[in-house]
Formats: structure tokens, sequence, C-alpha cells
């Protein structure tokens, strides 16, 4: 996934189409369970260890309300910005009850290896 698509300053923008796809397929694992995706191959995501899986499945069963495919109304509060040396999403969760939830999935793109690594889930 080319990272020329995403800006490099200090403003919040929406997340693009490219983009999209990809925190879909996150959300689709999450949803079905699968937090630490071992279930789920999606390129260009760091592994992510079972001490973080548990911690985002702590969280989206603390919220409440189980998690959904994403809405597309997700891309309207939804957004990343440039920072430091890497880029910052802040994806808004979909719920069984709720297009668009309080819940975020938080994730970071480092420019230098293009990976993109999962860092939280919860309420901003």
């Amino acid at each position: 996934m080319s990272l020329i698509s995403l800006a490099k300053d200090d403003t919040e923008h929406r997340v693009p189409e490219p983009w999209r796809t990809k925190f879909r397929q996150i959300a689709e694992a999450f949803a079905a369970g699968d937090f630490q995706l071992n279930d789920h191959s999606i390129e260009g995501l760091a592994p992510i260890d079972l001490a973080s899986a548990d911690f985002f499945r702590d969280s989206s069963r603390a919220y409440g309300d189980d998690l959904a495919s994403l809405d597309d109304a997700t891309w309207e509060r939804s957004v990343y910005c440039w920072i430091d040396g890497h880029w910052e999403f802040l994806v808004d969760l979909t719920t069984e009850h709720e297009p668009v939830s309080d819940l975020a999935l938080h994730a970071r793109l480092e420019e230098r290896t293009g990976l993109l690594i999962l860092d939280s889930v919860h309420v901003p």
C-alpha cells in the first residue's frame, strides 16, 4: 500500500480509500473475535502479541456491545495525521447497535518500515 497517498502535515485528514480497506479487514477480524488476527492474514500489519490482543478484546467487551463490520458512516469521523515520523489513525468502530460507536481503533503507520501497528481499542 502506498504511503504517498498520506499527507505529512499538522492537519487531521480523512482516511483515504486504500487504507479504509485495510481497516475494514481488521474490523472484520475483531468482529469475528480474532483479536490476534490468527485467522485473518492482513498484509502490512505488524504481528499482534497476546497481551495486546487480550487488551483489545477486553476493551471491546467492556464497551458493552458486540463489534460489527464497519459502516460507511465510520469514514465521516475517522481521521489520520502525521506526528513525529509516523501517521496516527483513529478509526471509529461499528457495533451491532451503533453504526459509528464511541469505541475507536488507534493505530500508527511507521514511515521507515511501512508497517501498520495496532496500539489500542478504547473510547477516546
